[in-house]
């Protein structure tokens, strides 16, 4: 796009302006002193164009002038040529503005910069993409001390070009004196790693996890100017654990300089150390646990088919105790109650761990960023999440491992009560269930308890301090007793041996649990783009019919109500407004005719799937298929979005017609 002549010297006038008012060159002119004076040495004074840039851009100058920039004529002409949006929901048309990061100089900061990938071999026939075409992407998730970050999505290819900056803060306030600028030999005691997840993105929006690594960010500690490049060789999850899927580069940064690096023996020994201690601790354990195990089988030699599942393994392949999976956790205020927590639970994808060929189930229990940045895990990745946040909120809470109907291996979750209540939390529908044990020792005529949850048998409970064996005679779950006191019906394993390989008293390899992020989903907008696109799907379908199709707005909007009822009745298991709802309906649809309503219920956002899944209920086909006299078709669409962009999607078919017989 070319600019007239007068504009461009009316561009380059308001340029110069805004330069001037800035004190832009003066600015410049300190930058480059200080560049000259700091970051070259002596014996070349020479300074390239590229230098004077960098150097712009970290001190965030360039940034300054571009914000300060703004055009706002154009914004105004896309407005008034766009697309209008439904009068329901307003959208703010400014164009987003980066947020730069404010830096406090008393800080410490590791700066990990992502500078490509390559040696992704699967990716190696990958056509270029064309401009506008929908292709596979590869996204980076990264967590560093309760500090969450997100690449932009880059096309899947051999070499994937991430080009990506990330700011991670060292310091915090509970290594010590807050005003003080941590030091290198400070640094070196902090053992967390950078916890990297892959995941690959395909064009219908399902997620995969490519990849999870953990960075030993501590050799910058030793390296000259503070600056260090590392390549990374990612390698598989599951069953590919030990296969290499490619390589990052990695530039990792610190600022401000330390005055006084460590030697690379001091950093290399106080690792070889950390690994000693670990691998110790986890030994030791090791041989509690095998003891633990052959003492539970000399109480009965039948314990031997019973699920007590003291280590599992997780997507690197890497065997760990249950109990660090598993650690209270807080939603800040993005949850408000254990019962929300359930149901966000419950709408996160449930998938099992892919596996090549056949031959049963392939377990992986995945570590919870990993569960969280794919937003998909089987029923342990649940049942561990829902534990954590049921801990968070100050229940005494377990997981369950055990089965359900024709022995399938399960997990669930389990709250006692301080009244001794024994509840039962489904991790994938939000269900709850009361638990009262039925008395084998009753006479036979006696009245029990019918159970209603789906459990059959029950092997052991776990959380991050406990773990129970269960040793009644049955492990079936209706007659269980839940007297933890009890050891001669639940075995526990010392609580001293559990703390010693899980945080907080482990310095293991254990990755800390990030903190949950709040929903990118604006839920008025998507539940719009979804409803006009069933709109669409409908009308094909019944002009493929031969059937015309006209939409009843006002009726449309009185499926609201029933649609927020549904998802509060599964959010907190109480039922309300449906009389008012039903009060609408009566008064919308005349005397003589007929009104067909069917609600349905997603985790995901795909028009298209969700339109083929409706036409499968012979209800809905009925509905979306309506003839009959003065036929009006309504469709409505609600998206009640929860943290992680994880969102429960309603929709609500409906018709009135005359009845003609």
């Amino acid at each position: 796009m070319s600019l007239p002549p007068e504009k461009a010297s009316e561009l380059k006038e308001i340029i110069h302006q805004q330069l001037l008012k800035m004190d832009v060159h003066g600015r410049i002119r300190e930058v480059l002193a200080e560049t000259i004076r700091e970051e070259l040495a002596p014996e070349h004074q020479q300074l390239s164009t590229e230098d004077l840039i960098k150097a712009l851009r970290q001190r965030g100058i360039i940034d300054d002038v571009m914000k300060e920039l703004k055009f706002v004529a154009d914004v105004n002409e896309t407005e008034r040529t766009s697309a209008p949006k439904p009068s329901t929901h307003f959208v703010e048309r400014e164009p987003p503005v980066l947020k730069k990061t404010n830096i406090d100089p008393t800080r410490r900061y590791l700066y990990l910069q992502v500078l490509g990938g390559k040696a992704f071999l699967e990716h190696l026939q990958e056509p270029e993409p064309l401009p506008g075409q929908i292709c596979s992407t590869f996204t980076l998730c990264l967590h560093f001390r309760n500090q969450r970050f997100r690449s932009k999505p880059v096309p899947c290819a051999c070499e994937p070009d991430f080009q990506d900056g990330f700011l991670l803060e060292i310091h915090k306030d509970s290594l010590g004196d807050g005003s003080k600028m941590v030091d290198a030999t400070t640094m070196l005691s902090i053992c967390d790693p950078v916890h990297i997840v892959l995941i690959k993105t395909d064009t219908f929006g399902e997620t995969t996890l490519v990849a999870s690594y953990f960075l030993e960010w501590r050799s910058v500690l030793a390296a000259e100017n503070s600056i260090t490049n590392v390549a990374v060789e990612l390698l598989g999850v599951g069953t590919e654990s030990k296969v290499s899927v490619g390589v990052l580069n990695i530039r990792l940064e610190m600022y401000p300089q330390l005055n006084k690096t460590l030697s690379s023996e001091i950093t290399n020994t106080q690792f070889t150390l950390e690994r000693q201690k670990t691998a110790e601790k986890e030994r030791l354990f090791l041989m509690y646990a095998k003891q633990w195990w052959r003492e539970y089988l000399q109480i009965r030699p039948t314990h031997n088919t019973r699920l007590v599942k003291i280590f599992a393994q997780d997507e690197n392949g890497v065997n760990r105790p249950v109990c660090s999976y598993v650690r209270p956790l807080r939603a800040g205020r993005l949850l408000d109650t254990p019962r929300q927590a359930a149901r966000f639970v419950s709408v996160l994808g449930h998938e099992r761990a892919p596996v090549i060929g056949g031959g049963g189930k392939q377990e992986q229990w995945c570590t919870l960023l990993a569960f969280l940045c794919r937003n998909k895990g089987d029923c342990e990745d649940h049942a561990n999440l829902l534990c954590s946040l049921l801990l968070g909120f100050g229940l005494e809470a377990f997981v369950c491992v055990g089965t359900k109907a024709k022995g399938v291996p399960h997990t669930w979750v389990m709250t006692c009560g301080s009244d001794e209540t024994i509840t039962f939390w489904e991790s994938l529908t939000g269900h709850r269930y009361l638990h009262r044990p039925i008395n084998p020792d009753e006479p036979p005529l006696a009245e029990q308890p019918k159970p209603l949850y789906p459990y059959r048998t029950i092997g052991c409970i776990f959380n991050h301090q406990k773990f129970f064996g269960n040793c009644q005679p049955s492990d079936a779950v209706e007659v269980c007793v839940f007297d933890l006191h009890d050891e001669s019906k639940w075995k526990p394993m010392s609580g001293e041996a559990i703390k010693s390989v899980c945080p907080p008293g482990a310095t293991s390899s254990v990755p800390p649990f990030p903190p949950l992020c709040a929903s990118t989903i604006d839920a008025a907008v998507t539940s719009n783009e979804i409803e006009v696109q069933l709109r669409i799907l409908v009308s094909e379908h019944r002009k493929d019919l031969g059937l015309s199709t006209v939409w009843d707005d006002q009726l449309s909007y009185l499926l609201s109500p029933a649609l927020a009822a549904y998802e509060l009745e599964r959010t907190t298991g109480v039922s309300a407004g449906n009389e008012e709802f039903q009060d609408a309906v009566r008064r919308a649809v005349p005397d003589g005719h007929t009104f067909k309503g069917f609600p349905i219920h997603f985790v995901h956002r795909h028009a298209r799937r969700a339109f083929a899944t409706c036409l499968r209920s012979p209800f809905c086909e009925d509905i979306i298929c309506c003839r009959g006299d003065q036929v009006r078709l309504a469709v409505r669409v609600r998206v009640f979005t929860y943290p992680e962009s994880a969102c429960a999607v309603w929709i609500m078919f409906a018709c009135k017609y005359r009845s003609v017989l």
